[in-house]
């Protein structure tokens, strides 16, 4: 049976939340029941279960999804490890604030010095609450520090995602 999960950032809601639960689909339903009761307010009935399951996903569908939002950026650095260190300081710093569900960085293999970082949202409202927050600007200063010339920004809207 495939792992179930369901990330609140992914649930239209009041307020903002980080949680994701995920195991077997009647585990993660259960909780996600309680936590929708205990944090969000919500009555245990079967509209609100009904809800919860339609919000469920494969886990390894996690990766992207059509809605999902990704921002691919590429900059130039000679010391990839003092960016490294940033990310890891703006990581501790956002903490379960962050919206990102995952992020890689690569480096071109054509152009010595040269990476792409691409950078995985629930959605576009998700990405822009992540970008507007005071941390993330002190990280895009930051950046500059550590990397050569600016660097350039593609938002993208995940339309389809193909398997093998």
């Amino acid at each position: 049976m495939a792992r179930k999960s369901l990330d609140c950032r992914t649930i239209p809601g009041e307020r903002s939340c980080t949680v994701q639960i995920s195991g077997e689909e009647d585990e993660v339903l259960e909780l996600a029941v309680a936590h929708a009761v205990a944090a969000h307010g919500h009555t245990d009935g079967a509209e609100l279960r009904e809800g919860l399951r339609a919000g469920l996903r494969d886990e390894e569908g996690l990766l992207a999804e059509p809605g999902s939002f990704l921002q691919l950026i590429e900059f130039h650095a000679r010391d990839l490890d003092g960016f490294g260190r940033i990310v890891e300081e703006w990581r501790e710093r956002m903490g379960q604030e962050t919206t990102i569900r995952w992020g890689v960085v690569a480096a071109d293999r054509h152009r010595a010095d040269t990476y792409v970082e691409i950078v995985a949202f629930p959605d576009h409202t998700s990405a822009m609450r992540n970008s507007d927050h005071p941390v993330t600007a002190d990280f895009a200063k930051r950046m500059q520090e550590v990397t050569e010339g600016e660097a350039s920004y593609r938002d993208l809207d995940v339309v389809r995602v193909l398997r093998p």
